[in-house]
């Protein structure tokens, strides 16, 4: 054997390892995502509750990620891991137990901080794994992982009773099961990292269009995953049906990424999101009005939604990367992140408040609106051209990204690019940066 064969064999040992406790991670909580969709909505909770008990999830990741760092640094990867594990096990039981709203959106708070603290653990031991001239291909399987595994996660909503103990018993051994790999594994304990951190304000200056986009995505993506069960079964959606819905669409997401990301490496990036929202919008129109009689339709648009709405923040950082020094990815696609995670809080709420406002169906009109305004805030920040930024210093190459902790940035590809000397002084331009 080569040494080609002994470095690839050193890299997929500890990666399938690392993997198979991701994907078992993530099956569940898609899985949990629509249990408690099914059941808010047997238990006939409004829009705005559910909404409500969806957000916390979102709030909780957003407070995991500057609270969980220092728990491991205290304690360890390892003892971390296995501490959260257990948390997040046994927090899918306790729903069963009690149904109630407000009891609920406590638990999915302190579930959104374990999952984040379990995601900061497995990213990291994957920046271990992979060296440098690995981390893209490290980077995309990942991706590609979890993915696959959300979708699967929205299938099994179909074992045993949606409505009953089965699904929540599934979660708890999921995330039981997911603990073994990663606290077995051979792979050297990584150092702990702190997250990065840029002013949301010198974000803003440095890109309107890529705030505005990372903020729109999480409102999105959030609504989506915490309400789609919800609409599926509003609408009148088979069980089978709202399964394949949510599980194409999360799917169509992944396919879309590659040929988007592709077209916008080679066009103006801000005008591929922008064409990205209206046709997304457009289809999501069309949705609204499709949604009570057209079940087999709706998941065919479903592809087509999941796949343009997918694409938005990951385009939103590849702008943004654009307009930096590639010394500077971390650090401001750490702060994209934060900012996705904030309109994944806010979504739900909103989504779930029009939702009691105009119907169930109303979700896709909630996604045409938002995607409408965003669309409309692109065209108004692009035309804001500053002088001598028409050819950008160099263009990033796309890469897909998702809704990890701020440990996955360490694997981000771009982060290897040179860094370039930097420019001559100048005047700082008095418009914003698109």
């Amino acid at each position: 054997m080569g040494l080609e064969g002994i470095a690839l064999n050193r890299l997929l040992l500890p990666l399938a390892s690392l993997l198979s406790g991701v994907s078992m991670l993530v099956v569940a909580i898609g899985l949990l995502f629509s249990a408690i969709g099914a059941q808010a909505g047997s238990a006939k909770f409004s829009g705005l509750v559910t909404g409500l008990v969806m957000s916390a999830y979102f709030a909780g990741f957003v407070y995991g990620t500057y609270a969980c760092p220092a728990i491991i640094r205290r304690v360890g990867h390892i003892r971390a891991f296995a501490a959260m594990a257990s948390i997040a096990s046994a927090l899918p039981l306790l729903h069963a137990l009690w149904v109630n709203p407000w009891f609920w959106a406590g638990l999915r708070f302190i579930t959104g901080v374990c999952i984040v603290g379990l995601y900061i653990v497995v990213e990291s031991w994957l920046n271990v794994v992979a060296q440098s001239h690995q981390r893209g291909k490290v980077f995309a399987i990942y991706m590609a992982v979890s993915s696959v595994s959300l979708a699967i996660g929205n299938w099994l909503i179909l074992v045993g009773d949606r409505f009953g103990f089965v699904p929540f018993a599934l979660v708890s051994i999921l995330f039981s099961f997911a603990l073994l790999p990663l606290t077995l594994t051979p792979v050297e304990e990584p150092q702990p990292s702190d997250a990065p951190k840029l002013g949301l304000l010198k974000l803003f200056a440095i890109s309107p269009i890529g705030v505005v986009a990372a903020i729109g995505s999480g409102l999105l993506n959030g609504a989506l995953l915490s309400l789609g069960h919800v609409f599926g079964q509003g609408v009148g959606f088979s069980e089978v049906g709202i399964a394949t819905f949510m599980a194409a669409t999360i799917l169509g997401g992944a396919v879309f990424q590659w040929p988007v990301g592709h077209l916008s490496d080679r066009r103006d990036r801000r005008w591929v999101l922008f064409w990205v929202c209206v046709a997304c919008a457009l289809v999501s129109g069309t949705g609204f009005y499709l949604a009570r009689e057209y079940e087999a339709a709706l998941i065919a648009l479903g592809v087509v939604y999941g796949g343009l709405a997918f694409t938005i923040y990951g385009l939103s950082v590849a702008h943004v990367n654009d307009l930096i020094d590639p010394s500077q990815v971390l650090e401001v696609t750490g702060g994209l992140l934060l900012l996705y995670g904030i309109g994944a809080t806010i979504g739900p709420i909103l989504g779930g408040s029009m939702m009691d406002w105009l119907g169930p169906e109303s979700l896709m009109l909630y996604f045409c609106l938002v995607l409408a305004l965003l669309a409309l805030g692109i065209w108004r920040f692009a035309g804001s051209t500053v002088q001598g930024l028409d050819v950008l210093p160099h263009k990033s190459d796309y890469v897909l990204m998702g809704g990890g902790s701020q440990a996955v940035l360490q694997m981000d590809p771009r982060r290897a690019q040179e860094v370039r000397p930097p420019a001559p002084a100048a005047a700082p331009p008095a418009a914003p940066r698109d």
